[in-house]
């Protein structure tokens, strides 16, 4: 069975840091692109940033370009997601999935407030 379970998140002061774990099984992890995701109260989920099977390749969202950077470990299934000069809109619903799963797994809440 697909799983992606992600830990790691917290409340947090605006200007300091978090780092989020995604852990993966049930699939070739090593074999697929990751993003992660996140959803703020009232509002859609939005792409936040995106990482090549190798790890070779990245992407970010305008909002979080310069603060957040995304890794990976693939011999230990694990996704990561650094966040560092957190701002209060960053709170939200941080979410990590490959594209072509069409379910979610729980989350982890990032509170970002002083």
């Amino acid at each position: 069975q697909v799983q992606v379970v992600e830990s790691g998140g917290g409340l947090v002061q605006p200007g300091g840091s978090l780092r989020l774990s995604c852990a993966a099984s049930g699939f070739s992890f090593s074999k697929q692109p990751m993003s992660w995701y996140r959803q703020a109260p009232g509002q859609e989920r939005e792409l936040v940033a995106g990482i090549s099977s190798a790890g070779t390749s990245t992407n970010y969202a305008d909002s979080v370009k310069g603060r957040f950077t995304i890794s990976r470990d693939n011999a230990k299934n694990t996704l990561y997601l650094q966040m560092n000069s957190l701002k209060p809109e960053d709170t939200a619903v941080y979410y990590c999935k490959p594209s072509w799963l069409t379910y979610w797994g729980q989350g982890t809440q990032v509170t970002v407030s002083s």
